[in-house]
């Protein structure tokens, strides 16, 4: 079962901080059961990880590009890698 998981790491920009975009990303990736963690940048942006099944994964990247109802995502930047074994969603400061 593990073959069929991988890891997303993401980049968003546009107006995302200061939206609830990384509480509402917590939410979203806790009801697909995706692992991962999710933080503010000083340039503006918020970085994330997603660590789960392959299809739960890729909605969660689709997800990125709507964001919060507050948001306003100009770009969404994902590259897929091998999984490094996260536990849990948390959002780091």
């Amino acid at each position: 079962m593990s073959e069929d998981r991988t890891r997303a790491h993401v980049f968003v920009s546009g107006r995302v901080q200061g939206v609830f975009y990384r509480a509402t990303t917590r939410d979203a990736a806790r009801e697909r059961g995706v692992d991962g963690w999710v933080e503010n940048l000083d340039d503006g942006r918020v970085e994330a990880v997603f660590e789960g099944p392959r299809e739960q994964v890729a909605a969660m990247v689709e997800w990125c590009h709507e964001g919060s109802p507050q948001a306003r995502v100009e770009d969404v930047t994902v590259e897929y890698t091998d999984p490094e074994g996260e536990d849990g969603f948390a959002i780091r400061r």
